[in-house]
């Protein structure tokens, strides 16, 4: 598969920025991911990624790192942040940014070691995919939690994407699936990526599977616009 998201990090990265990443998904035609915005520093941080970054304790596993901003700068704090991402072109940025401990690979394909912070920031559960997928996903993250370890994330209720009715309901389409699942795909310098399902769940939803997979759920905050950061611990 092209690495989309790792080209152009790694173009931004080596002074290369001429265009930004152009998505396209089943609810929008066409949004764009600014490249300048993955670089951003704490201070630049909504409050929801500011408040998990405080709350990590131990050594951190960053899932789906991206340029590594977030490691970058629990690293500054003195944590023990590992930078996890299967796009090479993103470990590649964030070793040449200065990140110690990073690692290329996909999250089933890690083994260990175990760590006391999972950190899924930028709705990192998305990388689900599906709802469906959420026990094996959380079954996962067990084997990768130390003793009294914590999983901390923050995602959105899409609800608000859909029509409003009189009564002050949304009018969701009947397809079958869970309505955060959303398909994308991305395009890069006249490269486009194959769709992919990304999972935006709402509070309640990430409850239940939570609940149903040995974990005790706490809403930590909500945002300004049906975002949320939540902190996940085994029971």
């Amino acid at each position: 598969m092209i690495d989309i998201f790792g080209n152009a990090v790694l173009d931004y990265q080596k002074g290369n920025y001429t265009e930004d990443i152009i998505t396209f998904s089943s609810l929008d035609e066409e949004d764009k991911i600014p490249l300048p915005y993955l670089f951003r520093d704490y201070k630049e941080m909504p409050e929801l990624e500011q408040k998990a970054l405080d709350l990590c304790k131990g050594s951190v596993l960053d899932i789906g790192c991206g340029a590594g901003s977030h490691s970058l700068y629990l690293q500054e704090k003195n944590l023990d942040v590992t930078a996890l991402d299967h796009s090479k072109g993103a470990i590649e940025t964030c070793t040449l940014r200065g990140i110690n401990k990073v690692a290329h690979s996909d999250i089933y394909d890690l083994k260990g070691p175990r760590f006391d912070t999972l950190l899924l920031l930028m709705n990192g559960i998305g990388i689900v995919g599906r709802l469906n997928n959420m026990s094996r996903f959380l079954d996962h993250l067990k084997t990768l939690l130390n003793p009294g370890g914590q999983i901390l994330l923050d995602s959105s209720d899409i609800i608000y994407m859909f029509d409003e009715d009189e009564d002050g309901g949304r009018w969701v389409p009947d397809t079958g699936s869970y309505y955060g699942e959303v398909e994308f795909s991305m395009k890069y310098k006249n490269q486009e990526s194959e769709p992919f399902f990304w999972l935006y769940l709402d509070y309640k939803t990430l409850e239940m599977a939570s609940e149903a997979n040995g974990f005790n759920c706490q809403l930590v905050r909500k945002g300004d616009h049906y975002d949320y950061l939540a902190k996940l611990w085994l029971k």
